[in-house]
């Protein structure tokens, strides 16, 4: 006999089922229908992304028992003075764009070795690209990476949060990569791009949606199509050619993150809404 507030961070079976993780119909319509009542059942809803925040007013939810909180920034953590570090093989002079997160399918890093392969038949050495982080995928990644020779791409093992600040802080480009599955475009609040920002990275955004959008508007870094190499190169050889427009991106995104992602903000608006909920 209390009141229940649903946090819902991912579509679910949304999500599995544009994967096609999922596929037996009889496995979707149960989760459909926990779906269903667990939103039902809610006093009070909280959707992390706009389309989020859609696909519960899709099951019949009236718009004022839900309310978008997306992750925010925690300014104080990134922005604490710690001391810069590169992995071995990024020399200080290089472009350093850094992946920090999940290797998984959802994730869609092949996009960043189909970058890296093209970056390096252009014979651009002085870009780096940097994966940190572990997950299903990353074998088979490091497989093709081998396979391909690259000598621009490295892998690195998850670090503590405190060392992974350190890292950013040295890096130039945060990379937001998701795989192209339309259902993310709107359905999915990343971490990560809130560290990026958070830490004054400018950000590489490889798909469509909302965080796209966010991008563009506040000219905070690039946006480039889905399943396009060429671009994804292009782009980072305009962060690399031209560093005081990279400069200004990053400042721009400090500036995002400060007056419209403080997560102090969200953590009031939070506790607001929890304590609002009645039966």
């Amino acid at each position: 006999k209390k009141p229940f507030v649903f946090e819902v961070r991912d579509l679910w079976p949304e999500l599995p089922k544009a994967m096609k993780l999922i596929t037996n119909p009889l496995i979707l319509k149960t989760l459909s229908g926990l779906e269903w009542a667990s939103y039902h059942s809610a006093q009070r809803l909280i959707g992390l992304s706009p389309g989020i925040v859609d696909g519960i007013c899709t099951r019949g939810i009236r718009k004022d028992r839900v309310s978008m909180i997306p992750n925010g920034c925690d300014h104080d953590f990134f922005t604490k003075e710690s001391e810069p570090w590169r992995p071995e093989g990024v020399g200080q002079a290089d472009l350093m764009a850094v992946f920090t997160g999940a290797h998984g399918l959802a994730n869609g890093l092949e996009a960043v070795i189909a970058a890296a392969i093209e970056l390096q038949r252009r014979n651009r050495t002085d870009i780096k690209l940097v994966l940190v982080g572990d997950g299903k995928m990353k074998p088979e990644l490091q497989w093709k990476a081998n396979q391909a020779l690259l000598e621009n791409l490295i892998f690195y093992d998850p670090v503590p949060k405190p060392k992974l600040r350190g890292l950013l802080q040295a890096a130039d480009l945060g990379m937001q990569i998701l795989a192209n599955v339309p259902a993310f475009y709107y359905g999915t609040s990343p971490n990560k791009f809130f560290d990026y920002i958070a830490t004054g990275l400018p950000v590489l955004n490889n798909y469509p949606g909302w965080i796209a959008e966010i991008v563009e508007e506040n000219s905070c870094g690039f946006v480039v199509s889905p399943c396009d190499p060429a671009a994804f190169a292009d782009a980072l050889e305009s962060a690399a050619d031209d560093r005081t427009e990279l400069i200004k991106m990053g400042n721009n995104a400090r500036v995002l993150a400060e007056k419209k992602f403080d997560s102090k903000y969200f953590a009031d608006k939070f506790v607001d809404w929890i304590e609002g909920a009645k039966f």
